[in-house]
This record gives C-alpha cells, sequence and structure tokens, in this order.
C-alpha cells in the first residue's frame, strides 16, 4: 500500500499533481546505478503505486558493472511498489565514437568541472524512448533524478517542459515528466536516503570488478567520484562506498 507525501516533504512533486492523485499513479523511473536513482527507487517507491524501473543502455563502458550494481541494490530493497528491472536498448557508440564515455581515454578526473561529463542527448534520447514504453504499458509518469545543480542544456526547466509537451503531442495524450529532485542538491538527496543502502550504488565513470566477481570497486578519483565522496561529507552520512584509490578525508 502506497503512501502520500507529507506537505514538508523535501522532494518536489509533479506539476499539477497532489500527493493523493500521485499515490495512485504509476511511475517509470529512469535509473542508473548513482544515488539519485537509489534514492528516487528506495525513498520514493512508497508514494506512488507502482514504480517502473528503466534502464536504458547506450553501449558506455561503464554499464555492465552498473546493471549489476543496480540489480544488488533492487534485491537489497526488494519492494512490492516496484515493479521488476527493465533494460531497454538504445545503441550510441555510433554517435559516440571515439568519446571517453565509450573508449576510456581521458575520462573526466576530480577536479574538472561538471560540464566534463556531458553526453550530448542523453537526457533527450532516454526520454523519448521511455516515453514510447509508457505510452504502450499504460504508465502515466516518467520520473528522473536531475538536480538542481546539473549544469547541462538537457536539464533545464524549459528542456523538460518542451519535452513533456513533444511527448504529449506525438503520442496523443500526456505523460508527465517528474523530477522530484530539481530543487535539491545531491547532499540533499543522500541526506534523505541515508537510511538505505548506498553502498551499493555507483557513480564511477570507470568501475572495476573484484576477483570475486560480485562486489564492483569505485575508482575514487573521477569527477563522479569526487562528486560522490563530496555529497556524502557535505550530508554528514558515513560514505560506505568501495573506492580503489582512497583520497584524503574531505571536511564540509
Amino acid at each position: 500500500m502506497s503512501q502520500s507525501p507529507t506537505s514538508d516533504q523535501a522532494f518536489s512533486l509533479p506539476q499539477g499533481i497532489s500527493a493523493e492523485a500521485l499515490s495512485g499513479m504509476e511511475v517509470a523511473a529512469l535509473v542508473s546505478a548513482g544515488v539519485e536513482s537509489a534514492v528516487m527507487l528506495g525513498a520514493l517507491s512508497p508514494v506512488v503505486k507502482r514504480m517502473h524501473p528503466i534502464y536504458l543502455k547506450f553501449g558506455l563502458r561503464w554499464e555492465e558493472c552498473e546493471i549489476k550494481q543496480l540489480r544488488q541494490f533492487l534485491q537489497a530493497i526488494e519492494s512490492y511498489c516496484l515493479a521488476p528491472l527493465s533494460v531497454l536498448s538504445l545503441p550510441m557508440t555510433d554517435v559516440y565514437q571515439g568519446h571517453w564515455s565509450t573508449e576510456g581515454e581521458s575520462v573526466p578526473l576530480s577536479g574538472t568541472p561538471d560540464e566534463a561529463v556531458f553526453l550530448p542527448g542523453r537526457n533527450l534520447l532516454m526520454l523519448a524512448k521511455t516515453a514510447v514504453w509508457c505510452s504502450l504499458n499504460n504508465v502515466q509518469v516518467v520520473a528522473l533524478g536531475s538536480l538542481v545543480s546539473n549544469p547541462f542544456p538537457d536539464a533545464t526547466d524549459d528542456f523538460f517542459d518542451g519535452m513533456q509537451a513533444l511527448m504529449g503531442q506525438a503520442l496523443d495524450g500526456r505523460t508527465i515528466v517528474w523530477r522530484p529532485f530539481a530543487k535539491m542538491h545531491k547532499e540533499d538527496v543522500v541526506k534523505l536516503g541515508a537510511d538505505l543502502p548506498l553502498e551499493l550504488s555507483q557513480s564511477c565513470l570507470q568501475p572495476a570488478t573484484r576477483v570475486d566477481g560480485e562486489t564492483t570497486v569505485q575508482c575514487g578519483h573521477c569527477n563522479k567520484c569526487e562528486e560522490r565522496r563530496s555529497a556524502f561529507v557535505r550530508a554528514g552520512v558515513e560514505d560506505k562506498t568501495v573506492y580503489a584509490r582512497q583520497r584524503v578525508p574531505l571536511t564540509p
């Protein structure tokens, strides 16, 4: 049985949708294995009727490790509010040819600006394919974990409003785009999911699997690892993540 969020809940509701209405709706959650995805699945699935995790495979070099981690996280938080994971294919290696996300060369390390990890067209493509899935499966809402701090051109209010209008026009119906963390920073999301096994989430651009074949180790020195570590520090939440390279402890 789903529960409604309270009026002082940290996350945002879909525009024009009340908490009570949301509790009766099915949601397609666009997920990776990152912190935002983990918290969206673990903390927000109880506030909707049913949440359908959807992973889009672009052919990026970290995806196999990421899917493994995502399945482990889903198993750890197993809930009747969550549908089984759907993995959809959307190959981009022919377009991203030579890009660091597919070739592994010049991976953005800690200290690089957030703009360095931009993947052109990612939200555009993920929303387009997922909207078709929603239309065919009678799901009213598609959610993604975009933050207020995302600096990318496909992470603005105008972009998401435009995509929602375009999807409705293309599919002759209304698909609502929900960004529950649109007014939050990463540390806020960490706090919201502090009781979840966030060590099973993965944010790394160059993860590796240990010899046991089960444990995924995050590198500890790429842009996303640094962003992750800093968020846990600012949130005041213990980071239980396994990093291959432990750096000097950060301070808030």
